[in-house]
């Protein structure tokens, strides 16, 4: 078989060996993704059967000498800090450029860009801030760090993200900014929460930590609101072990931002300069994290590229499965960045095998699936925070007590118990990974009854 790839090759045997196995899923209609993982494959890993994937998927982060050579560089330098090196100023150029955003600030982490930006917005005591129950823990903590309350606004389950036609309900004289997610890769529906954050004249501030490269309408994230913000932590698609940045049109929010992050001292300030007009924190990037990041963006776009290829082909493959519904995205999101490939799991469909017993079915032929968040709204660092002092007084336990009760997420609550995630790193393979990943969930499903009684 001259002229193909090995990738292509294996491909080519694999597509051929399955659909002379599967005649029936090929009668049915199905296509060739269907025939491709209707292959009986033997008793499932869990039941004495060989697991249909032996090898691991990619790891991440990848690593490349470009990367040794510009930590390197920095060492060699003796500029390891923001104020003696240039390479966190090359970042934020190179970041915004590629963001198509006016102005960058990078930061310590996605988290200190949160904090950053909402201090900036003037987010304290006594404020709510409006937020999905349905994202990282990060995202509430900051708003409880300015000492407001945060306003969960349920989810919408086929996508995953902030459900925009529940947000106006969520507003009331106290809310002060809507902190919607970009979650997993995807994008929550700009135009609707734009919409209500500018009927009620509200800071919006787009949580894209989880999503760089994405786009609605051929937009990328990042500047649709007052601010957006973004993670370079170990796990993100652009990865620094820890980093954050700022994105911005406006060079004064910018420039504020500047000050908060670097202890309440401007830009312009010199080192001899102690005065402070505004409280603040040391949340800067370091040169290494810089130099790190600037090496990484070199490959983010054809490891995006790649992700997308797999994440559509899969998709394909995993919707022709009863009781599996991959995420939708919404028809304006144009490119979804796949941080995370996420799914809902319909037990009934599987003979009542509960998703525990599904994931670790599924973790043993070989694919670490995972269940994802569980409802933010409801975890008990809520109340033991709201229950100290401080809140107790500037709330009072009347206000609170009204926000408990009015703390409810119906449709969250029921995603955090059917869905599931693989990461990002799994889309990196070659396409036999994600046939792979399709036969293992329908090998699970055919023997879902034996394993249900195991």
């Amino acid at each position: 078989m001259t002229g193909f790839s090995d990738d292509e090759k294996a491909n080519r045997i694999s597509r051929r060996s399955l659909l002379g196995a599967a005649p029936l899923a090929a009668a049915s209609g199905a296509g060739l993704a269907l025939a491709q993982t209707a292959v009986d494959t033997g008793k499932p890993a869990l039941l004495g059967g060989s697991p249909v994937k032996s090898n691991a998927f990619p790891g991440w982060p990848v690593e490349d000498p470009l990367d040794e050579n510009a930590l390197s560089a920095v060492v060699r330098s003796g500029e390891w800090g923001r104020g003696t090196g240039k390479k966190v100023l090359k970042f934020e150029q190179q970041f915004a450029t590629l963001m198509s955003a006016p102005h960058c600030l990078a930061t310590s982490s996605g988290t200190a860009a949160l904090f950053t930006a909402l201090n900036v917005m003037g987010i304290g005591p006594g404020d709510e801030v409006l937020v999905p129950p349905y994202t990282f823990v990060a995202c509430v903590n900051v708003i409880l760090m300015c000492h407001a309350l945060p306003v969960f606004v349920d989810t919408d389950p086929e996508t995953f993200q902030i459900d925009a036609r529940k947000i106006e309900a969520a507003i009331t004289g106290r809310t002060r900014a809507i902190l919607a997610v970009h979650l997993g890769g995807a994008t929550f529906d700009v135009d609707a929460v734009r919409a209500v954050a500018k009927k009620h004249n509200l800071p919006l501030l787009e949580d894209s930590c989880q999503s760089h490269l994405a786009e609605w309408r051929g937009h990328r994230t990042g500047a649709f609101g007052t601010a957006g913000c973004f993670s370079f932590q170990a796990s993100k698609n652009l990865n620094a072990g820890e980093g954050g940045a700022i994105l911005t049109a406006s060079e004064e929010f910018r420039d504020r931002c500047f000050a908060f992050h670097n202890n309440s001292r401007g830009s312009g300030h010199n080192g001899d300069d102690f005065t402070y007009a505004h409280c603040g924190l040391n949340l800067r990037m370091t040169e290494f994290q810089a130099a790190l990041l600037s090496t990484q963006m070199t490959r983010l776009e054809a490891q995006s590229k790649k992700r997308t290829e797999n994440a559509l082909y899969l998709t394909g493959m995993l919707s022709e499965i009863p009781g599996i519904r991959p995420a939708r995205m919404y028809e304006g999101c144009t490119r979804n960045a796949y941080h995370l490939y996420m799914l809902r799991y319909d037990a009934e469909r599987f003979g009542g095998l509960p998703r525990p017993a599904f994931l670790k079915a599924l973790r043993a032929e070989g694919i670490p699936g995972a269940q994802g968040y569980t409802p933010l709204n409801k975890e008990p660092f809520l109340e033991n925070t709201l229950a100290k002092p401080g809140f107790q007084r500037i709330y009072g336990r009347e206000r609170l007590a009204a926000w408990k009760e009015n703390n409810h997420c119906p449709a969250n609550d029921r995603l955090c118990e059917e869905a599931v995630w693989f990461t990002q790193n799994m889309l990196l393979g070659p396409r036999r990974d994600m046939d792979q990943i399709a036969a293992a969930v329908r090998k699970i499903q055919r023997h879902a009854g034996d394993l249900r009684k195991s």
